[in-house]
């Protein structure tokens, strides 16, 4: 990840230059080049928030011939140099990125299509022409398949790089014509670390939120940003209490997932509820607990886990979701009282 992350959260993944744990996929990279093996296509695969943009940001940047700063590691080009600075401005012309714009679900088949446009020139200014998809997951079915004709067809130095991170959601025809380089989630200590050089914070809330990010450095200083320690502290004190509750508390959540961030805060705490309730489980799981009241915990864990994506997709209230929630979760604590000890 990049040592340039402010509080606020991770820059943009082509303003990140800066190089932690991607020492070992820059090497293979560097080393297919020197063997003139340098594959048309790289899967970029791992956890959201390891770093795998940043890495193909990384690798175009050196491919399309920006100068080399040995200081940002390997691959590592100088932010100052023509080429970054270019990449930076989404102004190069040998170089092409796919993303979903804000406010759609895929990347759709028309924009997919750009690409046997782009790689059937030559490179106009570098040595190679170079495009980005982040991510790859993000491509409806007839755009995964104007891609795969892209990699059927692949163009004589032209490099195209697929972050993914569900790989096994890909055509299996789009990944056999890949090399694959995996990006592992960081050990929680080192994750820990990270967070309190970057972020300033405690160790102990360092350690929640390293839990939390689940081995990845981006979603780290992402959650940060969206005050999670606030919204987990939240839901650990609504568990608490179950099945009783701080009326005026849970009026004041509900009132947050009203306006723009109103979705996000709504997803955040129900992560931060499921995964909570889910621990949980599987402690008094493992221990041998069972029965007809950890089922219902279960089922209350697997409601957790969708319900965001169904306020979403049917554009339900957020705040009468919530109070459904909290139903369910009131009901499952009469059978057997939160932490299920």
């Amino acid at each position: 990840m990049a040592k340039e992350a402010e509080a606020a959260g991770p820059l943009h993944p082509r303003d990140s230059f800066a190089l932690e744990g991607m020492e070992a996929p820059a090497a293979a990279m560097a080393e297919a080049r020197e063997r003139g093996r340098l594959h048309h296509a790289w899967l970029l695969t791992g956890p959201e928030g390891v770093g795998k943009a940043s890495f193909a940001y990384r690798a175009a940047r050196w491919l399309l011939g920006a100068r080399p700063d040995p200081a940002h590691g390997p691959l590592g080009t100088s932010p100052e140099d023509t080429v970054a600075r270019l990449v930076a401005s989404q102004s190069h012309p040998d170089l092409m990125v796919l993303e979903r714009e804000a406010d759609k679900k895929v990347i759709p088949v028309d924009e997919a299509r750009r690409l046997s446009e782009f790689f059937s020139k030559a490179p106009g200014i570098a040595p190679y022409r170079v495009a980005i998809i982040d991510a790859a997951d993000d491509l409806n079915v007839n755009a995964a398949n104007a891609v795969l004709k892209t990699l059927e067809e692949p163009p004589p130095r032209g490099v195209l790089f697929l972050v993914s991170h569900s790989p096994g959601r890909l055509l299996a025809t789009i990944r056999s014509r890949c090399r694959r380089l995996a990006f592992r989630p960081w050990p929680q200590a080192r994750l820990e670390a990270f967070i309190v050089e970057r972020l300033g914070l405690d160790s102990e809330s360092a350690q929640r939120l390293a839990v939390m990010a689940k081995g990845a450095p981006g979603r780290a200083l992402l959650l940060h940003a969206a005050d999670a320690l606030t919204l987990d502290a939240a839901a650990g004190a609504l568990l608490a209490r179950l099945p009783g509750a701080d009326e005026a508390g849970l009026v004041a959540l509900a009132d947050g997932f009203r306006g723009g961030d109103g979705m996000a805060r709504f997803t955040l705490l129900m992560e931060r509820l499921a995964d909570r309730v889910h621990a949980a489980a599987i402690g008094e799981g493992m221990a041998g607990a069972g029965g007809p009241a950890l089922d219902a915990w279960a089922r209350t864990w697997s409601r957790l886990e969708t319900l965001p994506a169904e306020v979403e997709a049917l554009n339900l209230d957020r705040a009468d979701a919530f109070w459904s929630a909290l139903a369910e979760l009131r009901q499952a604590a009469r059978a057997r009282p939160f932490p299920l000890s």
